[in-house]
Parts: C-alpha cells; structure tokens; sequence
C-alpha cells in the first residue's frame, strides 16, 4: 500500500515556551556549544599535532571528539536558533536528516565508547600483549566497524520511523525530532515498530553499557596485582572514562529502553546525552589527563617560543 503523507513540516515545543526561560536557556546553551566545538576541536588538534599521542587510546579519544561535534551538531544548532525564534518549525525531510545523523552519531559514540573501555582493558590486563592485540590494523577495523555499524543502526531507526503515514498531526513535544515523540504523530498503528525500535536501540544502549561494566569489573580485579602507582595511574584514566559513560549511557537507556511513552522529565533527560556529555568529554579527557595537559603545554610553549623569535 502506499504510503498517505500529508505533512510537509513539523512544529516543536522545545525545552520551554515561555519567552524569558527561552532568552536565559538561548545564552546557557550557546555557551555550552561554544565549549563543545572548543574543547573538543582542541582534543583533535592535540592529537594530530603531538606524535607522542598518536596511540590506541589517543586515536580512539580523537574519534570520540569529532562524534561529539558532529552528534552534538545534529540537535544544538536548531535547538538554539528556535529560542530566539517565534516558531519553531523543521520541514519533513528536515526531520528525517537530523533524526538520521542524530541516531548515527550517537550510536558511533556508544561504539567508540565500548571500543575504548576494550583499549583500557587490553593495556592494564594484557601489558605485555597490548601493542600486538591494539595494532595499527585492529585500531582501524574496530574504528571502521563502530561507523559502520552506527551507519546500519541509524538507516533501520530511520526507515523504521519514516515509512509509517503521517496524516495532519504536526507537534513534536521535543526538541528535536527524536523516535518516540515523532511515532506518537503517526496515524498508523506503530507496535510493531515500538518493539523494533527497542530492539534496536534500547538493547544496543543496554548490551553495550553492560559490556563496559564488565570489562570495568575484570580491570578492578586485576589492579590488585599492579603496582600502587600503576593502580594510580589506571583509575584516573577509567575513573574519567567511567564518568563519560555514566552520563552517557543512563539517559538513553531510560529513554530508549522502554515503549513509546513518553514523559514531561523526557526532555530534560535528553539534554544529558545530547549536550552535558559532549561539553563534560574535553574537560574530563584534558582536565584528568597529564599526556594531554603536556601536549598542550609543548604546544603553548612552542607557540611562545615562534613569537619571542619573531620579535628578535
């Protein structure tokens, strides 16, 4: 049967619709974006710039910081637009994209995330094997295979949501065109499509947050046997690594592990995963970590050095 569409664009609530919360939340998120594209292009540029950081962990950090960008992008951009406008409208295919990149970015950084929580796993439990289980060619083909996998992960969330009739209804109670606020505008019946939408993103959330608390587990476990500045050392960078997941990984399970319901604290759940963790990802990752706040200091202090030699 063909599929009946009679809508051509969609209307968002957004975060709130009173005029002096929206002016206060327009300034709020403007500066947490600015520290996003920040801090986390400042992660890029160390990596790419330092040689002494062109490691496993530093290869995978660098991927998760343009994830953050670009994921980070998908939602904020719209979303701050729309504070200062008098309405807040995306067309139909507008929709479709950035529900589209949304899904695939944040499914890649679920999977950078479950590849880096290996990487720390490799290096404190198979020292002496790290450097032949994390070779240029695994990096690459867990790196390639986390994209594609969020590549296939948002087509199916996608298509899923999309193929159903939408008929007249066009208020999105959101911020973003996000699955189950969208499915609630459909004039179809969308059981179905609920259950393949846990399927496919709850149990992704779920299986993989369970992965990273095991491997988090075994590493706890064989600490015991690591020296005290070893343990030092493995519980700074897992207990940062941890955080990000934390803040990550609970807010989407509570929203995608469930059906299509949806809830008033819904919204500001969101906020969680579509924005705090991509601005907290820099600071953790710089602020906890001394590879990087060296890196940075080289680069300052070469910086410093080129200026005093023009001057001379």
């Amino acid at each position: 049967m063909e599929v009946v569409n009679n809508v051509t664009e969609f209307i968002f609530l957004g975060l709130s619709q009173d005029p002096g919360s929206q002016l206060i939340l327009f300034a709020l998120f403007l500066l947490f974006y600015m520290v996003i594209l920040g801090g986390n292009l400042l992660i890029l540029l160390m990596v790419f710039s330092d040689p002494r950081l062109h490691t496993p962990m530093y290869f995978f950090l660098s991927n998760l910081s343009f994830v953050d960008i670009a994921y980070s992008s998908a939602t904020a951009p719209k979303m701050i637009a729309d504070f200062v406008s008098a309405e807040k409208i995306i067309s139909y295919w507008g929709c479709v994209t950035q529900m589209f990149t949304f899904h695939f970015f944040g499914c890649a950084e679920i999977f950078v995330l479950t590849v880096m929580a290996f990487d720390r796993y490799a290096a404190i439990c198979q020292p002496l094997r790290y450097t032949t289980i994390m070779s240029t060619t695994a990096c690459t083909v867990l790196a390639s295979l986390s994209w594609l996998g969020a590549l296939a992960h948002s087509f199916v969330q996608t298509f899923l949501t999309f193929q159903l009739p939408f008929c007249s209804s066009q208020i999105i109670d959101h911020y973003f065109c996000d699955v189950h606020p969208v499915l609630k505008l459909a004039c179809a019946d969308t059981t179905l499509v609920n259950m393949l939408v846990i399927a496919n993103s709850g149990l992704i959330s779920l299986g993989c947050f369970l992965i990273l608390l095991a491997s988090y587990t075994v590493i706890l476990f064989s600490l015991r046997k690591q020296s005290a500045e070893g343990r030092r050392k493995a519980l700074s960078t897992c207990g940062s690594h941890f955080t990000v997941v934390t803040f990550f990984f609970v807010p989407c399970i509570f929203i995608y592990l469930r059906p299509s319901t949806t809830f008033p604290l819904d919204k500001a759940v969101s906020v969680f995963y579509t924005t705090i963790t991509p601005m907290l990802n820099p600071l953790i990752y710089t602020l906890r970590n001394k590879d990087v706040k060296n890196a940075m200091n080289r680069v300052w202090n070469h910086k410093v050095s080129l200026k005093e030699k023009q001057k001379a």
